[in-house]
């Protein structure tokens, strides 16, 4: 058990070494180009708020705060229950990825990850996050200046 923290501490802390905040601009390009501007019929708009509000844009953000104990992970705040695994707990993993993995400044992986949750059932629902702060809202804002 004691080994088992160890390598995790190790890789939480490497990966935070590598991680990005993405500028608001440069991750809707990102995201643009990764084919997210109404995949699943959602706006890149829907996608950069949602990250807006899950991480403040930073690929480490890290939130172990969750009522049910469980951990969301980088820029898209992916959950360690159902989606990404990380020897903490059990995970469905459906994502097929090590939740570490969602710490670092490469963001393909988590993209694929995202594009995966969205086809569940909840959807977007899937995010806390945007259902509070984007959900129904004019979020022109969130590429307004953006040049895409």
């Amino acid at each position: 058990m004691r080994s088992m923290l160890i390598v995790f501490l190790f890789s939480y802390f490497f990966a935070r070494y590598d991680a990005k905040v993405f500028s608001q601009c440069e991750l809707a390009k990102k995201l643009k180009a990764q084919g997210l501007d109404n995949f699943h019929s959602y706006s890149l708009a829907n996608w950069v708020c949602m990250a807006k509000h899950e991480s403040k844009f930073n690929t480490s953000a890290l939130n172990t705060k969750n009522s049910d104990g469980t951990i969301d992970y980088g820029i898209f705040q992916v959950n360690n229950k159902w989606w990404c695994k990380d020897n903490k707990r059990s995970s469905k993993n459906g994502c097929n990825i090590a939740c570490s993995k969602l710490l670092d400044d490469d963001i393909d992986d988590d993209i694929t990850c995202i594009k995966r949750i969205v086809k569940d059932p909840n959807k977007m629902n899937a995010w806390n996050a945007w259902v509070k702060h984007c959900k129904g809202k004019d979020l022109s804002k969130y590429l307004a200046g953006c040049k895409l």
